[in-house]
């Protein structure tokens, strides 16, 4: 099975290709995306969403993987999270590709067995798992790789 797990935004999102066969996991890819900085928000979106289009097509997972919005104080940014995680689902749809969505708390559970940890913890638990010798940076893709595990993990006890 060939999951997509993607932590959105607008400045990073984070992708990982995680192959699961038996009790196997392989890190496959992973990288991020950076829309344009100087770009509308329009145009950032558009580049997401042609991103995301190459990914899907170029790995072809069997299912997306995304953390879902979290609640902030800060309006503004939570409406733009949202946006990019429209980008992404649109993407998604347009794959055929069906999607699971996970808080944060549950990813950070998932992987480090505690919903409140950190995000530095969160990327020494994704070396540990996949038994990676350096973490990959930005750390958006080690959250990435734990919403992809997050769900590998889930699958294992449905």
């Amino acid at each position: 099975m060939r999951v997509l797990g993607v932590d959105p935004g607008i400045g990073i999102t984070g992708f990982s290709i995680l192959d699961q066969s038996g009790s196997k996991t392989l890190l496959t890819a992973y990288g991020a995306i950076r829309p344009p900085k100087k770009q509308g928000l329009e145009k950032r979106l558009f580049y997401l969403f042609d991103e995301m289009n190459k990914i899907f097509d170029r790995f072809k997972p069997v299912i997306l993987a995304i953390e879902d919005s979290f609640y902030s104080k800060n309006v503004k940014s939570a409406m733009t999270l949202g946006q990019a995680r429209g980008a992404i689902l649109l993407s998604a749809a347009r794959a055929g590709v069906g999607v699971e969505e996970f808080a944060p708390r549950k990813v950070k559970q998932s992987v480090c067995g505690n919903g409140s940890a950190t995000k530095e913890q969160v990327q020494f638990m994704v070396c540990q798992i996949l038994k990676l010798k350096n973490p990959p940076k930005p750390i958006d893709i080690s959250d990435a790789i734990a919403v992809g595990l997050c769900f590998i993990n889930q699958s294992r006890f449905l």
